[in-house]
């Protein structure tokens, strides 16, 4: 079953090398993700390609009008799309929220610009808002990109092992273990003993142990 993603932007020359590697490349090739970039100057009529305006009140910027929004959304938008806008206002993206939407089948990513959105595009037309951290940046082609790329790797098939994503940071509340790999022993820095003992249930408390130990030193709020 494909995951249909549909990201409404103003940049969608950004979006062309993110969206042909790595995993997404390979989830996009073999059919679990349809990933398509429109441009919301697409959606405007007038002779410039008009997308923003002044806001009422005065104050420095420029909004995104809901004209071109709206005609957009309504033209993409089918019956189980979840219309998602990129701000930082929405609420916080995490991997919990990542999950969230990697159980849905069409999502719509409208990116912001400027000093945001005019007040009834939030109203009317989007089911969600999400923040990829306390920051702003110049435009949400960034943001969707994340959000693509944090969902799509949850998507039965993508990873071709299932498993690798269950005990990655976040995944279980908490930051991932400390991992090694060959050699046993690198400029006098040795794997612990305990990994090299082929005793897996002692392992899988070190593992446990040690999340909770880099959690509680790393990130205590996740506690």
């Amino acid at each position: 079953m494909s995951m249909k993603i549909d990201v409404l932007t103003l940049f969608p020359a950004m979006f062309a090398g993110p969206l042909d590697e790595s995993i997404i490349k390979r989830a996009r090739e073999s059919g679990l993700l349809d990933v398509r970039i429109h441009n919301l100057r697409d959606y405007a009529h007038d002779r410039h390609k008009t997308v923003d305006d002044r806001p009422f009140g005065g104050g420095p910027g420029m909004l995104l009008k809901p004209e071109p929004i709206f005609e957009a959304v309504e033209a993409l938008r089918g019956e189980k799309t979840r219309v998602i806008l990129l701000c930082p206002s929405g609420r916080p993206f995490n991997q919990a929220v990542a999950r969230e939407l990697a159980l849905l089948d069409d999502l719509l990513l409208v990116t912001g610009h400027y000093e945001g959105f005019d007040e009834r595009i939030r109203e009317q037309l989007a089911d969600d808002e999400l923040s990829i951290g306390d920051y702003v940046l110049t435009n949400g082609a960034l943001p969707a990109m994340v959000i693509v790329d944090a969902v799509t790797r949850l998507l039965p098939g993508v990873l071709g092992d299932d498993e690798s994503s269950k005990d990655e940071s976040f995944s279980r509340g908490l930051l991932e273990y400390p991992q090694y790999t060959r050699p046993a022993e690198f400029r006098d820095m040795k794997v612990p003993d305990m990994l090299l003992s082929g005793n897996h249930a002692e392992i899988a408390r070190w593992r446990s142990e040690h999340a909770r130990l880099r959690t509680q030193e790393r990130r205590p709020d996740l506690l």
